[in-house]
């Protein structure tokens, strides 16, 4: 009997143009947590494919307790008891918990040919129970949190009698207390015995629950150490292939001149008397615990919502921005979030979405002219290093660091004096973070004030010139970034605070 529940070695596997993986290997024991990491296009992608059957490698091999054997579907994945958990993830929002849970594998009475609702419902609200979850499973999945989507999809594996099971980012989406949530049941499932691979591009995932961590890195595996073994600067090294000694780059020269101006900004039941400015070549942090209500402060200054009271100041003006077109006008830029959603069309081309604020500028009655389009999008594009064969791939087959440097360069195309980034870095690998930093430091070297809202708090303090701190929708402490401490900022970001 190997000691290994599952093991790959010399896994090979090529697409049209690119070689996905290389000789990758991967061992797994029973009852262990074993992370993944690499920067986005290493392979762990295709490695979660090759493992629960969605793609047949061209070399290499593949054992389960011992014995070799090929997964050549998810049929086939589900049968040995393989499950992933995605970051994103995939349900049915129409249909109920139970639903979600059992598609596919139903309860049916032979003899009646029915399903069995109630036995459904009772094993559904059992694995919940299990997992810490008093879900009620006739509620509609589309109703549900995405750390209550994920608990379901856990309940799924478990349904499925998944001993394997992978979880791809699973944390990106999720608050603090979600994750440590998440940490319990993930930790549970491993005292039960489950094998468990975590991928992830958080450190503090890997040093919360790992005892192993693999790296791939450029499709190739480059190693596997215990996670007290190793270094977290070597790690990174691993990783990138290279040695980030300047996470952080120093910028040359002060602050200019005052370019926005908040004074008593508030909307009922969201955020009240928020002040503060920014100045010209100015990286402001705002920051503090998820709900803290930055973004909302912030889609009030670009327009995407009103405000109650209070007042805003561009250049010394007062301005009254009721939609985000005025905003730009203005000359206020903003990079939401979640840029999937609300700041790219992935089935258009990379030149079509950094073009896309600019039109006006491209158009004579009515007509683009292409040849400036792609012009001014392949200049934007190497202004902010995306990495991608031409402007006209499409932003679907972009790294997650690319996609956010494609909404940065959409940004550009405007005549902007201050743009706001809310959580830059979200979901990106540290060699996209780098790249990041980098970009958001030119881009204040430039004259441009940037409003930077951010949860990581060592990115705060290392890109910030001055901190702003906000608690349950108000501003508890204004720092300056030279001497702040995560101490400081914690403190600040817990103290009791209410809108009144």
């Amino acid at each position: 009997m190997s000691e290994y529940v599952l093991e790959l070695k010399g896994i090979t596997k090529a697409f049209p143009g690119v070689r996905a993986l290389d000789q990758v290997q991967f061992q797994l024991k029973k009852g262990e947590i074993h992370a993944l990491m690499g920067e986005n296009g290493a392979g762990k992608s295709t490695f979660i494919k090759i493992i629960t059957g969605v793609h047949l490698p061209d070399e290499g091999e593949l054992y389960l307790n011992g014995e070799r054997t090929e997964i050549k579907s998810p049929k086939d994945a589900q049968k040995l008891g393989i499950a992933a958990i995605y970051q994103h993830v995939t349900c049915f929002p129409d249909l109920s918990v139970t639903e979600n849970i059992f598609m596919g594998h139903e309860k049916i009475s032979r003899r009646a040919k029915r399903i069995l609702w109630n036995d459904m419902h009772a094993e559904a609200k059992r694995l919940l129970q299990e997992l810490g979850s008093n879900l009620d499973p006739r509620t509609k999945m589309g109703a549900l949190s995405v750390a209550q989507q994920q608990i379901v999809e856990i309940a799924k594996a478990l349904s499925m009698q998944a001993r394997i099971i992978i979880m791809d980012e699973p944390t990106a989406a999720l608050t603090t207390r979600e994750s440590e949530e998440l940490y319990k049941i993930t930790e549970k499932l491993r005292d039960q015995g489950a094998a468990i691979i975590f991928i992830s591009h958080r450190f503090e995932d890997m040093y919360r629950l790992a005892s192993k961590v693999t790296v791939f890195r450029d499709s190739r595996y480059i190693g596997t150490w215990g996670v007290n073994d190793i270094a977290n600067e070597d790690l990174i090294v691993a990783m990138v292939g290279r040695e980030i000694t300047q996470l952080f780059p120093k910028r040359q020269g002060e602050p200019g001149e005052e370019l926005l101006r908040v004074e008593g900004l508030g909307k009922t039941g969201y955020f009240a008397d928020i002040s503060f400015s920014l100045k010209r070549g100015e990286i402001l942090g705002l920051t503090g615990l998820v709900g803290a209500g930055r973004t909302e402060v912030c889609q009030a200054i670009f327009g995407i919502t009103d405000y109650d009271k209070g007042r805003i100041f561009l250049r010394g003006e007062e301005i009254h921005i009721k939609h985000p077109w005025q905003a730009m006008e203005s000359g206020i830029g903003y990079l939401p979030e979640d840029r999937q959603k609300q700041g790219l069309v992935l089935d258009w081309g990379i030149g079509r979405n950094i073009t896309l604020s600019a039109l006006d500028q491209l158009s004579s009655r009515g007509w683009v002219d292409e040849q400036k389009e792609a012009e001014l999008a392949k200049s934007l594009a190497e202004k902010v290093q995306v990495k991608a064969q031409s402007i006209f791939d499409l932003a679907s087959s972009l790294s997650g660091g690319n996609q956010q440097k494609v909404v940065v360069a959409k940004l550009l195309t405007a005549q902007l004096d201050v743009i706001i980034l809310d959580e830059p870095t979200k979901g990106v690998d540290v060699g996209a973070k780098s790249a990041i930093y980098e970009m958001i430091s030119e881009l204040a070297a430039q004259g441009y004030g940037i409003i930077m809202v951010s949860s990581e708090m060592p990115e705060v303090i290392g890109m910030s010139d001055r901190v702003i701190v906000m608690r349950e929708g108000r501003v508890t402490a204004a720092l300056d970034a030279a001497t702040v401490t995560q101490e400081a900022i914690l403190e600040a970001a817990m103290v009791s605070q209410t809108i009144s």
